[in-house]
């Protein structure tokens, strides 16, 4: 049964983390496609925002992918957990915990499922176990921690300052 239970927590979050991948890639189901979620990016005030958009991107395609077929697993569940924190820091933060006021309700409950899966493992059904791939433990997980940090923590210092509330309403008018 926890294989199966690991199945569908895999399966579930990985292709809803890829299907905002692809929102942000391609506009499919109403998403922004490259341009769009470039101008997000800029306002965001991520720089530069092309790269960080394609990095962002391709982290939620990719990695929800990986994710949901339980390949290279440890890869796929600390590419969506950056995605996750920069989304939890750099957006929803600001307005609390609740995910209809726009705050990290959602983003949270994402990362602690791919560190619980990146912790125990895909499980039986997944193509890591028929591969037969093994990652060594706690190594691995230590690495991405740290490398995801750091990606993270780049991501949010290429940031450029907030303006002044005068200065916004001034170049709204």
């Amino acid at each position: 049964m926890a294989a199966t239970g690991l199945l569908v927590l895999r399966v579930v979050v990985g292709l809803v983390l890829a299907a905002h991948g692809a929102q942000k890639l391609f506009g499919w189901w109403g998403g922004p496609g490259m341009a769009g979620w470039t101008g997000a990016m800029g306002k965001m005030r991520v720089r530069p925002p092309k790269a960080w958009a394609w990095i962002s991107a391709l982290s939620e395609l990719a990695g929800g992918l990986l994710f949901a077929l339980g390949l290279l697993t440890p890869l796929g569940a600390f590419a969506i957990a950056g995605s996750m924190l920069v989304a939890i820091a750099a957006v929803h933060w600001p307005n609390g915990f609740w995910n209809t006021k726009r705050g990290y309700e959602f983003n949270l409950v994402i990362l602690a499922a791919v560190i619980g899966v990146a912790l125990t493992g895909p499980g039986a059904y997944s193509l890591d176990a028929v591969l037969h791939l093994t990652f060594p433990e706690p190594a691995t997980f230590a690495i991405l921690a740290i490398a995801t940090l750091a990606g993270v923590a780049t991501t949010l210092a290429s940031r450029s300052p907030a303006q002044p509330v005068a200065a916004q309403k001034t170049a709204q008018t």
